[in-house]
């Protein structure tokens, strides 16, 4: 019998998706399975008879093959803090409505969660980058032609675009001077980026993470912490993933300058106009505003006030710091 799934369903149909998915898995896997717990759609946690796995579903047969190829490139090379796809035995490979299905390693998790809160986490989670950066360096030519290339300018841009054009709808949310001023620091950053990008085009290259949030840092219960989720990996310069870690970062440092270059990692970068200017850039705030109004879930507490809180819980500390900036550029 399967157990509860642990989670609350937030789109009307998601129960009666995993009842049905269950039943499948169940028809293909040759170990029993005794429990299911879903933890996003796409991403779903196996307990058999004998092991435990996470399964993962993809758009196409082509990403999965992708994951699967990189990872075991990764353990290959040397890097050991993360999951590999396993093969155990099924009797077709896992495709259903839609999603083609892989099975990893299950990592157990440590008690205490990842987390920036803790200034110990933000040090081992920089580390870890910083490790795959030097293992990927060693073999990124070899994925040059399989997956894309980093473009942070096109990707502002275009959510700087998408942000203004959602501007008439933001206005019933969001005060006009600080979107006013949102703008203005956008702007400001990417007219410094396009005077000297070289730090963010030029080699050497490795292969970018691309989603340096918390959630993709996992401390096992051993107490090691894993890098997880290959999802949006690309080509680029390291300074690329150290870009998004810091704005992961800064909220927890009550946006400081003195303490992110604390990191020997950003005393380097600080140094650096191109990286300066990049700082000033509201990607957080205009990515969750762009999904929000594009989903349509403002009308979701949980989503609106997380959303609020980085647009304006945070305004005047951010505001310091853009300040800040602009004084070292000039």
């Amino acid at each position: 019998m399967m157990k509860a799934m642990s989670m609350i369903f937030n789109q009307k149909g998601d129960d009666d998706y995993f009842i049905r998915l269950l039943s499948y898995l169940r028809s293909k896997f040759k170990e029993n399975i005794v429990e299911m717990v879903p933890f996003r759609k796409n991403v779903i946690l196996i307990k058999t008879d004998k092991n435990k796995y996470m399964i993962k579903g993809f758009q196409t047969n082509k990403r999965l093959q992708l994951q699967e190829a990189f990872t075991a490139t990764l353990r290959k090379e040397g890097f050991l803090k993360t999951y590999l796809f396993v093969h155990p035995q099924l009797i077709d490979p896992l495709f259903f409505e839609g999603s083609y299905f892989g099975c990893m390693e299950y990592i157990p998790p440590n008690k205490i969660p990842f987390s920036f809160h803790s200034q110990k986490n933000m040090y081992e989670g920089l580390e870890l980058l910083e490790q795959f950066h030097f293992i990927t360096s060693t073999f990124e030519t070899r994925y040059r032609t399989i997956i894309p290339r980093g473009m942070i300018f096109k990707k502002w841009r275009e959510r700087r675009k998408t942000f203004s054009s959602n501007i008439s709808h933001l206005k019933y949310f969001v005060n006009e001077a600080f979107i006013t001023e949102l703008m203005d620091w956008a702007n400001w950053s990417l007219t410094g980026m396009d005077k000297d990008p070289s730090l963010f085009i030029n080699e050497p290259f490795c292969v970018l993470h691309g989603d340096v949030a918390h959630h993709n840092f996992l401390r096992d219960s051993k107490g090691i912490v894993h890098l997880i989720d290959f999802d949006l990996i690309s080509i680029g310069p390291p300074s690329l993933d150290y870009l998004q870690y810091a704005n992961r970062i800064l909220p927890n440092l009550d946006w400081s300058m003195d303490r992110l270059a604390q990191f020997s990692t950003f005393e380097k970068l600080l140094d650096k106009k191109e990286f300066l200017f990049a700082l000033a850039f509201p990607a957080d705030i205009f990515r969750e505003w762009n999904r929000l109004i594009r989903e349509g879930s403002y009308r979701d507490q949980n989503k609106y006030n997380h959303v609020m809180d980085l647009t304006i819980g945070q305004f005047y500390s951010r505001k310091r710091f853009v300040d800040t900036l602009k004084m070292m550029m000039n």
